[in-house]
């Protein structure tokens, strides 16, 4: 293959033998080695920002930005008040502590002025997910899945397990 592919490039631009060349090595990376899978990782559905102040927050991207945002909706299961941002492509989550146990509160008080918590990428099939990346050594921040804010089934993974990002899991 390998030839072939360099006989192709040697008849086109450089721009455009910088786009092959970029386009199949980006494509072999992606699918060497990964296994066939029960389960499929889809789309980023929102990337969560602790805040200090949700009512500023939510002005921020309302007023300044012209964002649609959604209500305050507390979360009581999760610690959390949550307002979506709609972005056209994803959603920014703005968290705010819900109670003293409030996860977000031990992550506001390291981080006084907020910031990214977490992505959240959809799954076709979370328990799948689940069982799949447990066999792989992902550790998972609940023994079960919970419900989450847009009322489907989450889970969150461990971030010292992948990277140093905390990861939650929705079922699309």
């Amino acid at each position: 293959m390998a030839s072939a592919v360099l006989k192709v490039a040697a008849g086109l631009s450089r721009c455009s033998r910088v786009t092959l060349v970029r386009a199949l090595s980006t494509t072999a990376a992606l699918h060497q080695g990964v296994p066939g899978s029960v389960w499929k990782l889809g789309r980023l559905n929102h990337i969560a920002i602790a805040v200090p102040d949700i009512e500023k927050a939510t002005a921020l991207y309302r007023d300044v930005l012209g964002a649609t945002v959604s209500d305050k909706v507390p979360l009581p299961e999760h610690g959390v008040y949550t307002v979506f941002v709609e972005l056209g492509n994803t959603k920014l989550e703005l968290l705010h502590p819900l109670g003293e146990k409030s996860p977000i509160s031990g992550f506001l008080q390291k981080n006084k002025s907020g910031g990214m918590h977490h992505i959240c990428i959809e799954v076709d099939d979370i328990n799948a997910a689940i069982s799949d990346l447990k066999a792989k050594n992902i550790r998972t921040l609940s023994a079960e899945p919970r419900i989450g804010a847009h009322g489907k089934p989450v889970m969150f993974l461990h971030p010292k397990d992948c990277d140093g990002v905390l990861v939650e899991l929705e079922e699309a």
